[in-house]
């Protein structure tokens, strides 16, 4: 019978993965679990394929195969002890930097510890033998597929990557006989490219770039952004911690929360720089760079094809020396600029909420002055609204929790004592529109700290409960039966007491305002936002309704609609949302 492909699509992709990087020496010793893997090699002419029957003088074959041709090396073996028997070469492969591939095939993870045979844990590694190790799952769905492609693009990228040396991957197998797949599928070759390498050509169409968090920019390399989308015709979207101000900034946050078809947030082409976003799905790029000075595969989009390992001015500069002085035209930043006036000319009238604060403060914050937001709830409500380019903004969203902003903003303060530094924290969750048991639970003592200046002020937006598992469906919000008792946690901590954290703050020497409506709030925030360093830090407190922030989000969402959502609406106002899911449900 004619065998071909394994029907293993992890193992598929690794091999289909190993061709497009030119890798084809395996050394192979026998055993089952890895019969998918290297019974699917030996069909494939490209690889130039050698057997060794003892694992330890097959690693040490592939050592000197490698000194040798000065390429990768794949090992294969079966589970079990056969896989510790690489160790001895592959310490000699560590430490003379061979670029030794160690393929370990292996059964699913949930069999290791329950007396399965040929099945050990291997996810603990000395730390002498590998330069990097990861684990091929079995495909069951996309996620899976995306997950073991780039994890497969890592391992294939490690071997040469700072020096070479041996990696690992640990390949799982459900022993299939089916050897029937005739072609490899088409996978997803990530390259890495470092300094002095001549990079690739951009692709032709639309060029974005997309700035998540960011540190302070120079003026020089804004200009050099700047003149690379003139040449280019590109745009650059931004998170709210971003920091960029240039000429083609697009703040789109706002404009892409709406349920219309937009044109704009669709591009060829996405370079991706800056770390962790919140904000980054705005943009739905086919293929995307990464530039970032680590090389990492970080791959938020799942379409990451190049890395571009070097200092980010370095890449733009690359580009705008390729183009010759050639210059193409700036219809989408105009495009973009038209849709966001337009969405910013109708803006609806919101109730009290944490969104209409923001609407309020964003554009009369001080010149030169920092403003830090807490993770979810301020980052979002606060990144509908375009600030003066003279203020920085900041926020914990590299490891996402909600832990420490306080802390951050007054650390931040003690580097100018001369500036003003602006928190906004709210009640509650993670994914909270506002945080006062957090507050008090973790952060508030940092209001005893003796250094505080008096140039730090912060915005406590208090709803009494995490709001965010409030907040309607559209944002995947959690509906159970009562929810505020221990999933947004309501009623804790003074439940909106108008005095806890009046008496506490001021206790500690800070200058408390207050507001529960609109009336108040336009009574006390002037003097919040004054420009000049008062005698005193401040806590401005504002209360507001789970309801009306709820409120205040579906008409920031609905500014814009398309003919397709507005009957959805329609038939959900008529028939109840109960009965559209359901229906739906039965379309899929």
């Amino acid at each position: 019978m004619e065998q071909y492909y394994t029907d293993e699509r992890n193992v598929q992709i690794l091999i289909a993965l190993l061709k497009s990087h030119g890798i084809k020496r395996i050394v192979a010793s026998p055993g089952s679990t890895n019969v998918t893997f290297v019974g699917s090699l030996q069909q494939d002419s490209y690889f130039e394929m050698y057997s060794c029957v003892d694992e330890r003088s097959a690693a040490y074959m592939a050592c000197g195969l490698a000194a040798e041709t000065l390429e990768p090396v794949v090992l294969s073996c079966t589970g079990a002890t056969a896989s510790r028997n690489y160790f001895s070469a592959l310490t000699e492969a560590y430490y003379r930097g061979l670029p030794i591939l160690a393929v370990t095939s292996t059964q699913e993870k949930s069999k290791i510890g329950n007396l399965i045979p040929q099945v050990i844990d291997r996810s603990v590694q000395p730390h002498d033998i590998l330069k990097f190790s990861v684990h091929l799952q079995t495909v069951k769905d996309e996620d899976d597929e995306w997950d073991v492609t780039l994890n497969a693009n890592k391992a294939i990228l490690e071997l040469n990557h700072h020096g070479s040396g041996p990696v690992h991957i640990n390949l799982t197998t459900r022993y299939s006989r089916n050897f029937k797949v005739k072609e490899l599928p088409k996978t997803k070759k990530i390259m890495r490219y470092v300094l002095g390498n001549n990079l690739p050509e951009l692709p032709k169409g639309k060029i974005a770039i997309y700035v998540g968090s960011h540190g302070r920019w120079t003026s020089n390399f804004t200009k050099v952004v700047d003149e690379f989308c003139e040449i280019y015709n590109a745009v650059v979207f931004t998170d709210p911690t971003a920091n960029y101000y240039g000429k083609y900034r697009a703040a789109y946050e706002l404009m892409a929360l709406q349920k219309i078809e937009d044109e704009n947030k669709k591009t060829d082409l996405l370079i991706h720089i800056g770390m962790m976003s919140d904000t980054a799905d705005i943009v739905n790029p086919k293929e995307v760079w990464r530039v970032c000075e680590d090389g990492k595969l970080a791959d938020r989009y799942k379409v990451l094809s190049n890395v571009f390992e070097m200092p980010e001015q370095i890449f733009f500069e690359y580009y705008i020396k390729k183009s010759e002085g050639k210059k193409g035209d700036d219809s989408y930043i105009k495009s973009c600029r038209e849709a966001i006036n337009r969405i910013g000319g109708n803006l609806p009238k919101l109730p009290f909420s944490h969104i209409w604060v923001a609407s309020q403060l964003f554009d009369k914050l001080p010149q030169n002055s920092t403003l830090h937001l807490g993770i979810l709830s301020p980052l979002r409500s606060w990144s509908y609204f375009t600030f003066d380019s003279s203020i920085e903004v900041y926020c914990n969203q590299g490891g996402f929790g909600i832990d420490g902003n306080m802390s951050s903003l007054v650390g931040a303060s003690l580097a100018n004592l001369k500036k003003l530094y602006f928190g906004v924290v709210g009640d509650l969750s993670a994914r909270s529109i506002t945080r006062v048991s957090r507050l008090h639970e973790y952060d508030i003592n940092i209001l005893g700290n003796r250094h505080i200046g008096n140039n730090v002020r912060i915005l406590l937006i208090n709803n009494a409960l995490g709001a965010e598992f409030h907040l309607f469906k559209q944002l995947n919000c959690i509906y159970v039966d009562g929810i505020s008792k221990y999933i947004s946690a309501g009623g804790h901590f003074g439940h909106q007491s108008l005095t806890l954290v009046k008496h506490y703050v001021e206790d500690l020497g800070f200058k408390y305002l207050r507001a529960s409506n609109k009336e108040e709030f336009e009574g006390e925030y002037k003097y919040f936002i004054s420009s000049e360093i008062t005698d005193k830090p401040m806590v401005f407190e504002v209360f507001t309704q789970v309801e009306a922030e709820n409120e205040a989000l579906r008409k920031m969402m609905e500014i814009e609609i398309s003919s397709k959502n507005k009957l959805k609406n329609s038939l959900k106002n008529i028939l109840g949302e109960s009965i559209v899911d359901a229906i739906k449900k039965c379309r899929n």
